[in-house]
């Protein structure tokens, strides 16, 4: 157990953690394509939704 926590620590050491910008771009990118997905999805569910509710009706 403390020789792969050892290794981890090592590991850690060797990644390379985004900067303050490169961080903030990424994060507006992850938003804004949830959203975007988010969006599509409900326009999508509202359209299949209409359509099921013309035939059974």
């Amino acid at each position: 157990m403390i020789t792969f926590f050892k290794n981890v620590s090592r590991e850690m050491k060797k990644v390379s953690w985004p900067k303050g910008q490169e961080l903030t771009r990424y994060t507006i990118t992850v938003v804004s394509t949830v959203a975007f997905v988010t969006i599509f999805f409900a326009l999508v569910d509202l359209g299949i939704t209409q359509i099921l509710n013309i035939f059974f009706e």
